[in-house]
């Protein structure tokens, strides 16, 4: 099979289907299909900061559920928005306030569903995604060699929120280790997560969350071609948000 991996959308609903378009697809009974029977891969962060996050579940629910033209697996804040969903007693911050805003607008039935839709769809999905035949593991914050296989608390809390340290910068940001740079597999790792202004490429793994949300591009590596496509932002630009590793 070839895929198209797709980088945090975060509620870049225009952005995901300029993206698509770059990418051949063709929209067809509400969905995006393509010609060549590509199936995408949403690498996680659907929601949270940019301005659709509700039709963007939508979307990824009808591409992933309803039709099974699509693969997903979460992301930190998908997370937190089933833990919402579910009625845990979860902080509306960190960019959960717009989701959250945009779904107490909704007419009490369209919650309802987009509410239904959304824990499906995350319990439906994996941890992480082995793609065999890509020979690529799909991980929202990456994951590590030894990690592959095992999918419990230590390896939920890595694959969700990367190689945390603990501490915070002085910014507030979680510090996080460059795991990537001891990775040493045969098989692609591609995660986002860590906002970065390019694509990046650390032996074999690869970063695609390229900030769409805030004001870069939005990013898709596409296998076996091994090959990435961007499509600019609409949303402002915010430097502080990317994270060099130099």
């Amino acid at each position: 099979m070839t895929y198209d991996i797709i980088g945090d959308i975060h509620g870049c609903l225009d952005e995901l289907e300029d993206l698509f378009e770059a990418l051949g697809y063709r929209r067809e009974r509400g969905i995006f299909v393509h010609p060549d029977r590509r199936t995408p891969v949403f690498a996680g962060d659907l929601t949270d900061r940019g301005p659709q996050s509700i039709d963007t579940i939508k979307l990824v629910y009808a591409m992933a559920v309803t039709h099974q033209k699509a693969l997903y697996v979460p992301g930190n804040h998908c997370n937190k928005l089933y833990r919402y969903f579910l009625g845990n007693n979860v902080k509306l911050q960190h960019g959960l306030e717009t989701t959250a805003a945009e779904y107490k607008n909704l007419p009490n039935k369209e919650q309802s569903q987009v509410r239904k839709q959304f824990m499906e769809l995350y319990e439906g999905a994996s941890l992480y995604l082995e793609l065999p035949d890509a020979e690529a593991i799909v991980a929202h914050a990456g994951i590590k060699e030894d990690y592959i296989g095992r999918h419990d608390k230590k390896v939920k809390t890595f694959v969700l929120y990367g190689d945390i340290t603990g501490q915070f910068d002085e910014q507030g940001r979680p510090i996080r280790r460059d795991w990537a740079q001891q990775y040493n597999g045969e098989k692609w790792i591609v995660y986002g997560h860590t906002p970065v202004k390019e694509p990046r490429t650390v032996n074999k793994t690869i970063n695609i969350d390229t900030g769409c949300v805030f004001g870069n591009k939005l990013t898709a590596f596409r296998l076996p071609e091994e090959q990435t496509i961007s499509v600019p932002s609409k949303q402002p630009y915010v430097e502080e948000k990317f994270r060099s590793f130099d």
